[in-house]
């Protein structure tokens, strides 16, 4: 399977409808963090990037998922080249943070989900530290606030077959760390971008 293929495949799936708000698709390098609620959204975030961003940007994916079994492990490493990172017991030689900012090299982009994990409430949990660190190590680069709706319900969990409904992705205006911000405050400020793209 191509990566267009499987672009087209996802999307039409997901049936999302798409929008930018104080935001344009660019090839430039970019972090988009989106809320988590389902194993749809890293392949649909990245589906419905246009073309040229999308060849340019790399979700990062829990290992534990995504290399469990041949068909996941192709569709990851060979058709949308996710960054597969230990997520549960992370070590010094196997530090996700040094590892994505590897793989981001001077022009990637990423797709990250800064609550560590699938949740399903109407608020995303509490980010974890991760964002801020890349944010810290990258300040040039533009974080990208995403919020994905309904896609839970598309494929819940523990199911194998997508129900047919629509979803949305809502891509909203980047952001950046500020001088002297602390990781608490840089953290609830870039939650709270994404809640607002909820309500629009």
């Amino acid at each position: 399977m191509t990566a267009e293929l499987l672009a087209l495949l996802a999307r039409t799936i997901s049936g999302a409808n798409v929008r930018w708000v104080d935001c344009e698709p660019d090839t430039k390098q970019r972090i988009y963090f989106a809320n988590h609620t389902s194993n749809l959204d890293a392949l649909v975030l990245w589906a419905v990037l246009p073309p040229e961003v999308r060849v340019l940007t790399r979700p990062v994916a829990a290992r534990d998922y995504w290399a469990a079994g041949r068909l996941r492990r192709h569709l990851a490493e060979k058709v949308f080249h996710a960054i597969l990172i230990e997520r549960k017991r992370p070590t010094a030689h196997d530090n996700p943070i040094r590892q994505i900012i590897e793989a981001m090299d001077e022009t990637g982009s990423i797709i990250i989900f800064p609550e560590g994990g699938r949740f399903s409430g109407p608020d995303p949990m509490p980010f974890k530290s991760g964002l801020y660190h890349l944010a810290l190590k990258r300040p040039a680069v533009e974080l990208v606030p995403v919020f994905m709706e309904s896609l839970n319900r598309i494929l819940p969990k523990g199911e194998v077959l997508p129900v047919p409904l629509l979803g949305s992705v809502t891509f909203g205006t980047p952001i950046q760390l500020l001088d002297g911000e602390s990781k608490p405050a840089f953290l609830k400020r870039a939650w709270r971008n994404i809640v607002k793209l909820r309500d629009l």
